[in-house]
């Protein structure tokens, strides 16, 4: 629990507002301001992804700095695949390019457990990441928030 003003949609969840929780969520990593993304999380907050085990505020700005500094014209599409009362489930895919112009696909899946506050708790993600040849992209909005009117993932087939 925080001390802080809450954040909107709170559990318990419906699919509208998980809908909108994980429309959020993706809008704030697609603005790729690590400051801000950490400010979604409790400041306690437990993640795994992938290898790496950040706890807190600190160490998620500190991950997301480390990622946004090598995953260059990130763009990320997240569709929610389950909810419940302050739980949240999701899948997505995000493109990237290295520092050498080589472009990647990443697929997961995150599981969110949040506060009565609407802060993110828990995070647990699976990623899996595939090398893709530049014209295999599928997500070229301008970087930043993906368009409304823009496929999601069930839409382009991913």
């Amino acid at each position: 629990m925080t001390s802080e003003p809450p954040r909107h949609p709170l559990p318990p969840f419906t699919a509208e507002t998980a809908r909108e929780k994980v429309r959020l969520a993706e809008d704030g990593w697609n603005g790729r301001d690590p400051a801000k993304v950490a400010l979604a999380y409790t400041p306690d907050t437990k993640w795994r992804n992938r290898a790496e085990f950040p706890q807190g505020r600190e160490e998620v700005e500190a991950f997301l700095t480390r990622k946004w500094n090598k995953e260059l014209d990130y763009r990320l599409i997240k569709e929610l695949w389950a909810y419940s009362d302050n739980r949240i489930a999701v899948r997505y895919a995000y493109e990237y390019h290295d520092d050498s112009g080589n472009w990647f696909r990443a697929y997961g899946n995150e599981n969110w457990e949040f506060d009565k506050d609407g802060y993110m708790a828990h995070r647990h993600a699976s990623i899996n990441e595939l090398p893709i040849k530049e014209q295999e992209r599928k997500f070229f909005w301008p970087l930043g928030r993906r368009p409304d009117d823009h496929p999601g993932l069930s839409d382009l087939g991913l």
